[in-house]
């Protein structure tokens, strides 16, 4: 079953629920600053394990001390879908656990 892009008006209501995303060349994006190399590289490892148990990946920068995703699902053209929301979701609950305040 195919995931279905959704609506711009739905995308900026679902943004209202994840402070510090966005949405950006029709991908939903975010970058979390933490205390140290070593911070952001395990809450790197967190998300990867995250997008293992959904299946869905996005693009996921580490920098020194900076994390940063760019989501949206291939399989409905490069759209923003349900599937990016819920993996956003999921990231913004693991990120106070990794220091980010």
């Amino acid at each position: 079953m195919a995931t279905e892009p959704l609506p711009a008006d739905e995308i900026e209501a679902r943004l209202r629920d994840l402070p510090g995303w966005s949405l950006d060349g029709g991908r939903l994006t975010r970058s979390y600053r933490l205390g140290t190399h070593f911070a952001a590289t395990a809450m790197v490892v967190h998300i990867a394990q995250l997008q293992d148990e959904l299946n869905h990946h996005s693009e996921l920068t580490l920098g020194y001390n900076t994390v940063s995703l760019s989501v949206h699902t291939h399989s409905a053209g490069g759209a923003v879908t349900d599937k990016d929301v819920a993996l956003a979701l999921r990231v913004e609950a693991i990120a106070p656990g990794h220091g980010v305040s």
